[in-house]
């Protein structure tokens, strides 16, 4: 009797533990939105088996730290999270690559070199054991928006070409039939002279042909860009409630009810 009595104490013990096991939750856009992931266990060999294989693009890491890994069972590249807001993994090169994670134990010693950049501080909102908890009544709730993205894109132009040289050919075929016409033109010394002024006047006719509205237009790429308000998505909410005659403030991922649950010093827990 006493062995199943410690048995079922043993079971119930570990299913309201279950929600303080994740310590880090995985998000599948940058800045903490989209769908979510929180490993259960300490291991997560395969991403895969969650449906969250190559998927996260933001982290919150409380109080442990914890081992990613572009590949599953914890092989290829790996980086080790300090707790903290992570809101881009873009920037040590991990967006959209995470198959598996584990958590790393307080006394393994860690290279500098396998951290990930510092993160923003991340606070902690889980319940404290034997915590009494209270609800603060919600007085304002405002949307914070990102500023404005740039949108860019590549536009193919057709533009003409500009031909800095004569039409070198044109000009001695222009000279040589300008100086036989001119050739037919007066006697003597006034044949002369008609001779030279065809010649010219036929090599500046030559140099200009192919030039003009006849030249082929060279087509170039030109990027062009243009900014667009962030209007669909919510960087994060700014919260003001109000316990015991004091106003609080806080910054939540998602917009509250009409209160917030705290403890007895007014802080947030989840």
């Amino acid at each position: 009797m006493n062995t199943f009595r410690n048995a079922a104490l043993a079971l119930v013990g570990a299913l309201l533990a279950w929600p303080a096991i994740a310590q880090l939750t995985f998000y599948e856009h940058e800045s903490f939105a989209g769908r979510s992931f929180s490993p259960r266990w300490d291991d997560v060999e395969n991403f895969g088996r969650q449906g969250f294989n190559d998927r996260a693009s933001s982290v919150i890491v409380l109080r442990e730290r914890w081992e990613v890994c572009e590949d599953i069972r914890f092989s290829g590249r790996c980086v080790v999270l300090a707790p903290g807001r992570y809101r881009s993994l873009a920037a040590m090169g991990l967006n959209d690559r995470i198959s598996s994670a584990r958590s790393v134990r307080r006394s393994a010693r860690i290279d500098d070199e396998r951290f990930a950049p510092p993160p923003e501080p991340v606070y902690d909102n889980s319940r404290r054991a034997n915590e009494r908890l209270f609800e603060a009544d919600v007085s304002s709730v405002r949307a914070i928006v990102g500023p404005p993205e740039q949108r860019c894109w590549i536009e193919r132009q057709q533009v003409a070409e500009e031909q800095s040289t004569a039409n070198v050919p044109g000009a001695i075929a222009g000279a040589v039939i300008g100086g036989i016409l001119g050739h037919q033109i007066g006697r003597g010394t006034g044949r002369d002279i008609a001779t030279v002024g065809g010649a010219v006047g036929g090599g500046l006719l030559g140099a200009n042909v192919g030039r003009g509205d006849g030249q082929p237009a060279a087509v170039r790429e030109v990027q062009r860009c243009e900014e667009t308000p962030r209007q669909t998505r919510v960087d994060y909410w700014e919260v003001t409630y109000t316990f015991r005659g004091r106003e609080h403030h806080v910054q939540m991922s998602s917009p509250p009810g009409a209160t917030v649950t705290v403890n007895r010093r007014g802080e947030p827990r989840s």
